[in-house]
């Protein structure tokens, strides 16, 4: 998951701040006088740049589309694209289920100058279960083993739109607010640059050096940008980023490893000790790998999401807490929240343990790291990635059944898969009389034949090395 700024307390909404493949004139000049050993520091002193030079045939930038949150970091990068760029400004807001009302959004946008035509504010929550969570889960992508994936996910999701507002507003360029140590740059720009080659990108945070939360801060009052109260005060110890799938906390004092969170950091989900002490059932039903139904009741996809969400959350389940490897080369520390993509893997390996064929269930799990890591590493309108989705789709139209699944203080235990396309046969597997359905003997000639190259190889002499006679050491010689 891509980290925002260090100190800042505020959301890393689906539209962060990120890099730029374009303009390296100079960037905005913020001074802060450095804090003595003791005492708080004084206010930042900001000063507003000239008008952005361009580089020798470069062309100037008239108008961008910024991946708007309204947080204190897009909120000063929009005002900082208007004196740093002189350009005009359409901004775009995403809901993709962060929860966050979205119009005061709107209204901070207008505050600031933006034209109501060029304020787009979208619901695409449906849009990304559908085309990007449930196509993902159909893999049961797990980077690292661990992590599903949810910030990561839902980054080609908003660089699409963002390429598509500016064809249709005829932008000049894109900006957004990942910083430039995280891996979200890199999502939002190959996503970017995957749909439109020569798409302009401007990423403030490798631009300018307000890299503190106080210099951001310090902009924003300069510049009149209103700033919530919560946000300033830094109220809120961790960086988050939400969505339908999940929440990712990062900062703070999660920078340090040996840390243990705050139990009050958890959003979606109660403590496993506090959860009920009785355990719930559910039913999921899956048609062609993509679940569709929860205790029988037909649900659209966000619906759904939501749903497992909700009743993970109560029963503590999906709390992780992950030290990964950034595309960018560091490690990092992060905390994540996915009681419903929790509940939906375990469910979905379920159903596939019925219905798929040996080989293919294996073949999809020996691809499965490197689906994964084309995910988190950005690469999801890549050729490869599309290729591998064109094989896990085919494998998925038997993916079709029924799993129940009991909830008990942060466990997902399946209790009961069924399935027309069920390859499991009851005849055969039997301990007891299977009438003739299978012959033992055959086993011991599938048995010698598959031994056959080790029984040469013992032939000649080649012992494995873990059966060679090893003389214990005596320790009252050592």
């Amino acid at each position: 998951m891509t980290k925002k700024t260090p100190s800042a307390p505020v959301s890393k909404k689906a539209a962060k701040a990120a890099p730029s493949s374009a303009s390296p004139a100079k960037a905005t000049k913020a001074r802060a006088k450095a804090a003595p050993v003791t005492g708080q520091a004084p206010p930042a002193v900001v000063t507003t740049p000239p008008a952005k030079a361009t580089r020798a045939g470069e062309t100037p930038v008239r108008r961008v589309v910024l991946a708007y949150s309204g947080g204190l970091d897009t909120s000063v990068i929009l005002k900082w694209l208007q004196d740093e760029y002189q350009c005009e400004v359409v901004t775009f807001t995403a809901d993709i289920g962060q929860g966050e009302e979205l119009e005061p959004a709107r209204a901070k946008a207008l505050k600031m100058g933006i034209r109501p035509e060029n304020i787009f504010i979208e619901d695409l929550r449906e849009e990304f279960t559908r085309d990007f969570v449930f196509p993902m889960f159909r893999a049961n992508a797990l980077y690292e083993g661990e992590y599903l994936l949810g910030t990561s996910i839902a980054r080609p999701l908003i660089a699409k739109r963002l390429i598509e507002i500016a064809r249709q507003v005829k932008a000049d360029a894109i900006s957004h607010g990942a910083t430039g140590k995280g891996n979200d740059q890199v999502r939002f720009e190959l996503g970017a640059y995957g749909l439109m080659p020569g798409v302009r990108i401007i990423a403030p945070w490798r631009e300018w050096d307000l890299l503190s939360r106080d210099r951001l801060l310090a902009y924003a009052d300069a510049h009149g940008i209103p700033v919530d109260y919560k946000k300033r005060k830094g109220e809120a110890p961790y960086s988050m980023d939400a969505n339908l799938l999940h929440i990712s906390y990062e900062g703070g004092v999660l920078e340090d490893p040996s840390k243990a969170p705050s139990e009050t950091m958890w959003r979606l989900t109660v403590s496993p000790e506090k959860a009920p002490a009785r355990a719930e059932s559910i039913e999921i039903s899956f048609r062609a790998g993509d679940p569709v139904a929860i205790n029988g009741i037909a649900l659209a996809p966000h619906e759904l999401l939501a749903e497992l969400n909700r009743i993970g959350g109560r029963h503590g389940v999906g709390r992780l807490d992950l030290v990964e490897n950034r595309y960018v080369g560091m490690k990092s520390r992060g905390c994540y929240e996915t009681p419903g993509g929790t509940i939906l893997l375990r469910a979905h390996r379920a159903i596939e343990s019925l219905t798929l064929d040996r080989e293919v269930a294996h073949l999809k799990d020996d691809l499965m790291p490197r689906y994964a890591s084309l995910v988190y590493n950005g690469y999801w309108f890549s050729p490869e990635r599309e290729a591998l989705q064109v094989l896990i789709d085919h494998t998925q139209k038997v993916v079709n059944g029924k799993v129940v699944l009991k909830l008990f203080k942060g466990n997902v235990l399946v209790t009961s898969r069924t399935s027309e396309d069920s390859l499991f046969d009851t005849r055969i597997a039997t301990f007891d009389d299977d009438g003739g359905a299978y012959n033992q003997a055959d086993a011991g000639g599938f048995i010698k034949l598959n031994a056959l190259r080790m029984r040469i190889a013992a032939s000649r002499g080649r012992k494995p090395a873990s059966a060679r006679v090893v003389k214990p050491r005596n320790p009252a010689k050592t």
